[in-house]
């Protein structure tokens, strides 16, 4: 029991290992060679869990095979063209300057209650209020609108709005995020003094997020509340 218990925790940390050397995506975004290489490392990992005779490197030695043949073959993709759009193919044009490009559609074999689908996600209801719609090569699609249906921006409408620079959460759950304070270009000390004169200790907090500007928010732990 014991050994089968630490060959699945072992494997369970060769896949997360394997699946951050591939790179960070989500589910949706993986492409074709990405998507095919995580379903054979599950199914491959699979294997030396459910029987405890096989030996272990069998399932490690593929997984790591299968590992450098991904990194290998997205280092080619970024040197050749042709080998990309070869496994990974090409951003394909489904509406053209309003018009709906059914041979496109047809190759795809998207429906138009797919398209709907799609245009739907992107909060789009009529097809007249789209100019360009393109599915890229992971399966999303990028819209334009028609220049009457775009949400007029502060640039259009000549109003000057004030930079507040990126946000950022400086304090989970009582500790602070490091990252986050470089990110935002403050110090522990900056966080301790606005705390500070907030007569908050830091293990009440529950999130704060400031900004470059030195705005912030702080929300205090519901038993400190209660203090």
């Amino acid at each position: 029991m014991m050994i089968s218990f630490l060959r699945t925790a072992l494997l369970y940390v060769v896949i997360i290992i394997a699946v951050r050397l591939m790179g960070k995506r989500q589910i949706s975004e993986l492409q074709t060679s990405e998507l095919v290489v995580t379903l054979l490392i599950s199914d491959i990992a699979a294997i030396p869990m459910q029987d405890s005779g096989q030996p272990l490197v069998s399932g490690l030695l593929p997984i790591g095979i299968l590992i450098v043949c991904e990194i290998l073959a997205s280092i080619w993709m970024l040197k050749s063209t042709k080998f990309r759009r070869a496994i990974c193919g090409r951003p394909i044009v489904v509406i053209n300057n309003g018009r709906i490009d059914q041979q496109e559609m047809r190759r795809l074999r998207m429906s138009t209650e797919d398209l709907s689908a799609q245009l739907r996600q992107k909060d789009i209801f009529a097809l007249e209020d789209v100019a360009y719609a393109i599915m890229e090569t992971n399966g999303k699609m990028s819209v334009i609108k028609t220049p009457d249906k775009e949400t007029p921006t502060a640039g259009m409408l000549g109003v000057a709005l004030p930079d507040s620079g990126i946000e950022a959460v400086v304090v989970s759950d009582g500790v602070i995020s490091d990252f986050s304070l470089v990110l935002i270009h403050k110090s522990k000390a900056w966080v301790e003094g606005i705390l500070k004169g907030k007569s908050t200790q830091l293990n009440e907090v529950f999130i704060m997020t400031a900004n470059t500007k030195g705005d912030f928010q702080i929300i205090k732990k519901e038993d400190a509340k209660t203090t």
